[in-house]
């Protein structure tokens, strides 16, 4: 059963019981309901079991806008292993399934297994591929994971910036979270759109959206980009000096991504739930200008990857 079946089937059986009071179902058409909804949930995982080896070696769960989903979703690409990914709805599976993206699926013998977590995904990649001479870039050491633990907390700075300037305008956070997207599945895409004050409550309280955090987000944020902007002044290839990038300098570029929004963010589909600036609050754009102003050597970085990730993948088509 695929990761798209699977929602789908969690979110009949959570509804049902709402189905079944709406229209006033008896208790055996409701209990026939759930038989056959258990009998095609079988008969999906029976064909799924069967048409195993037709999947890509790997399958990648995401979000529409996830600068963490980006991250991996670049290293499979410069690993140049196949893949395929599913696309959800913003924050939707989150509160009401349990799934956090990024996921990587993958076939462990005559099961397939999965991870989550941007981090353990990257070393079950280097675990995984370590005798490929092509996984070089994504060995760890301990200097790359100290790096890697700060860009990742940027990135959860990140978020806590995003949802400060973005929940108070409902046609900005529908766009960011994919709802105006068709490659996201029309029933998440309702779903959402139904949900959004749920949705939008959810989302403070669990990332504690407030003044104090907002400003705490961007402290970090602006030392970070500082550290970086210093790093990479001498025009170096990679934030750690190394003579070509590593996994570093693509989750930094994700990362930073989510806000710079450069050219070829999203890899070969390109922008992914793009908000245009004339959309951003007024707020929003200032945080950016600003970075932009202050820190033009990490911005130039971020954007050379990008650009060199163009090329590479135009090179490749």
């Amino acid at each position: 059963m695929t990761p798209r079946d699977k929602a789908l089937f969690a979110a009949l059986f959570l509804f049902l019981p709402v189905i079944a009071v709406g229209f006033d179902w008896a208790l055996g058409t409701t209990l026939l309901a759930l038989v056959v909804l258990l009998a095609v949930a079988w008969f999906i995982t029976l064909r799924s079991l069967a048409r195993r080896r037709q999947s890509p070696d790997y399958e990648l769960e995401t979000i529409t806008m996830s600068h963490f989903a980006e991250k991996v979703r670049w290293c499979l690409d410069v690993l140049g292993v196949e893949y395929r990914e599913n696309t959800w709805i913003g924050t939707l599976g989150a509160f009401y399934l349990g799934r956090t993206v990024p996921k990587l699926s993958f076939q462990t013998g005559a099961v397939r297994s999965s991870i989550g977590n941007s981090a353990e995904i990257l070393r079950y990649l280097w675990g995984a591929n370590s005798d490929d001479p092509a996984a070089a870039f994504l060995a760890p050491s301990e200097e790359r994971a100290a790096l890697e633990k700060q860009i990742d907390r940027a990135g959860v700075s990140l978020q806590i910036w995003v949802y400060y300037h973005i929940l108070d305008d409902k046609a900005v956070a529908l766009r960011s979270w994919g709802a105006d997207d068709e490659r996201v599945p029309a029933w998440q895409r309702f779903m959402i759109r139904l949900l959004f004050p749920v949705q939008r409550f959810l989302i403070r309280k669990s990332f504690r959206i407030n003044d104090s955090s907002y400003q705490r987000s961007c402290h970090f944020i602006d030392e970070f980009l500082a550290d970086i902007d210093t790093r990479v002044s001498d025009g170096r290839k990679s934030i750690l000096g190394d003579a070509e990038p590593n996994y570093t300098d693509y989750a930094f570029a994700a990362i930073m991504g989510l806000w710079l929004q450069p050219q070829h963010y999203g890899g070969e589909l390109g922008f992914r739930s793009h908000i245009e600036d004339a959309m951003r609050p007024r707020d929003m754009q200032n945080d950016i200008a600003r970075w932009r102003e202050d820190h033009p050597k990490a911005v130039a970085f971020v954007e050379s990857l990008y650009a060199d990730r163009l090329i590479r993948e135009a090179q490749q088509a």
